[in-house]
């Protein structure tokens, strides 16, 4: 409870400090406008051009189903890749056998294209939400486990010792000596994961499904609309920034303030 209230009391402060955040997407769009300017709108869009698209569409309900269709294929591959390769990742890490036998899997895993999990999947699952969700899940977990796995495998064994050595109770060694340290290593690997799932679950989309926000990427590729195209992108850029700068940033640094 005091850890939310801490939170919400900080966010303002927070946001006001992503000013500078704020003016490189400014100077973005002006890069972009130039870019219009130069090469026209079949190539490029206006930034005015491509928002109002932007707004149109979300007055479209088949669009809005698209975005909830496109969140819930997402979330559920990354909810599912973030349970499995934090838990998997954690007992890998604790036990030196585990962590061997694990690695040339995940090298396996990361090494495979995504294109080519995107295949095998149409080919197992067909046309279907689960070939979207195996895919997200099969591309994000090595991200997860490989944090999960050298947070635990980095931890210092001093520590530990002095931990030990002083008989504190094991509820004060993981929230105060092991928690902070592995957090520091699986957290960023939770953003990358998410920012991975969100990039192939639109892949997934335009291959093989004919819903969510990358079928109507792929419609609009197929008409050479390029507003609607570009539009999309924007959705899709703008949900995962919310997502990381908004929801998980601040959490984040609540969390690590142990490191000042």
């Amino acid at each position: 409870m005091k850890f939310t209230v801490k939170l919400l009391k900080d966010f303002p402060q927070y946001l006001w400090s992503g000013w500078g955040a704020i003016a490189s997407i400014l100077l973005f769009v002006a890069t972009w406008d130039i870019g219009h300017q130069i090469y026209g709108s079949l190539v490029l869009p206006s930034p005015l051009e491509t928002f109002g698209t932007l707004g149109a569409m979300l007055g479209d309900p088949a669009v809005i189903d698209d975005i909830n269709t496109t969140l819930y294929r997402a979330f559920l591959g990354f909810f599912i890749s973030l349970t499995l390769g934090s838990v998997l990742g954690l007992l890998a890490g604790f036990f030196a056998t585990a962590s061997m036998m694990s690695r040339p899997i995940v090298t396996i895993l990361m090494g495979m294209p995504p294109i080519a999990w995107i295949v095998l999947a149409m080919i197992w699952f067909g046309m279907s939400d689960e070939t979207v969700i195996f895919t997200v899940v099969v591309a994000s977990f090595p991200i997860i486990f490989v944090g999960a796995l050298q947070g635990t495998r980095t931890l210092d064994g001093e520590l530990k010792q002095m931990a030990d050595s002083f008989k504190l109770p094991y509820r004060m060694k993981f929230f105060d000596i092991y928690f902070p340290h592995i957090f520091s290593y699986l957290f960023p690997a939770w953003v990358s994961g998410l920012g991975m799932s969100w990039k192939i679950v639109i892949m997934a989309e335009l291959l093989a499904s004919n819903d969510g926000l990358g079928a109507g990427l792929a419609v609009a590729r197929s008409h050479l609309d390029t507003p609607t195209a570009l539009a999309i992108v924007s959705i899709m850029i703008g949900s995962l920034m919310f997502i990381e700068y908004i929801v998980l940033e601040p959490i984040k640094r609540e969390v690590e303030l142990w490191r000042d």
